[in-house]
């Protein structure tokens, strides 16, 4: 169920415990989640669908914006940062509603054109109370031009305390572009994400690499995260093995020639 105002949004969904097994099957471990269960962090991805007849979806596969999201004439969508904060645990299989809303709108001139930044606020409710608040730093830009010179990532730190390997094949693109009902062609499109929006290769989704990293996270700090904040710094593409680096609470993705794609703090 959901209601739409202008600069709000509310969505209710039961957290299928079935999903959620799908996503542990998705990045390699044994499905194992039932209803009643606590979900893993970030697993609500799964959840809050905003499914939308294909008239109104954009050249991209998003929603077109206009509605939720106001439209600022810019075609390109990038996932650009995040902070989340958990007040307690979501289970699975238990109704809970999630509340959205606009909080700021900003234009800003770049290197390479225009820009606009959109930051949205999740707050996700269930039995009576707050189980966590999410912050999402949206950037919406022109399409590159034929010359256009490409950014230098910046250099990934190569001092980690643990990692973890891992490279994304298009299957896993697709499987978690399904589970997340997430139909940005540049992760399962590749004429289009190398000829329209100008990648080399199939895009890895931005909130895969955070999922990864907060599991990462969690299992370093042996106990449940108060706090997580990330930002995207390059593109990882499909077939590439990166690694997914935690230190003293920070942590970071390597991309394979050294490129720092992500960077973190977990608490």
């Amino acid at each position: 169920m959901q209601e739409i105002s202008k600069q709000t949004q509310s969505v209710t969904d039961p957290l299928d415990p079935a999903r959620a097994r799908a996503m542990e099957a998705t990045l390699g471990a044994e499905p194992r989640i039932e209803s009643g269960d606590p979900l893993p962090p970030y697993f609500h991805q799964l959840y809050f669908w905003d499914p939308r007849p294909p008239q109104e979806l954009g050249r991209d596969g998003h929603p077109k914006t206009g509605g939720f999201i106001p439209d600022m004439g810019l075609p390109r969508r990038m996932w650009a940062a995040g902070k989340l904060a958990f007040h307690s645990g979501l289970l699975a299989g238990v109704k809970a509603e999630r509340r959205s809303s606009i909080e700021s709108v900003t234009r800003k001139d770049g290197k390479t054109g225009p820009l606009a930044f959109v930051r949205i606020r999740h707050d996700i409710l269930q039995r009576g109370g707050v189980a966590l608040t999410e912050w999402q730093d949206i950037v919406y830009r022109q399409d590159p031009a034929p010359d256009a010179v490409k950014p230098v990532p910046p250099v990934a730190a190569t001092d980690e305390e643990r990692a973890l390997h891992r490279s994304f094949d298009s299957t896993a693109l697709f499987r978690y572009s399904a589970l997340t009902f997430n139909g940005h062609r540049i992760h399962y499109d590749k004429p289009y994400a190398q000829e329209v929006e100008g990648y080399p290769g199939l895009v890895v989704h931005g909130p895969l690499l955070v999922q990864m990293l907060m599991l990462l996270a969690e299992e370093a700090l042996g106990r449940p995260m108060r706090e997580f904040s990330y930002r995207a710094t390059a593109p990882l593409f499909d077939g590439e093995e990166a690694a997914f680096c935690w230190k003293a609470g920070r942590l970071w993705v390597r991309g394979p020639d050294g490129r720092q794609c992500m960077e973190a703090a977990a608490s």
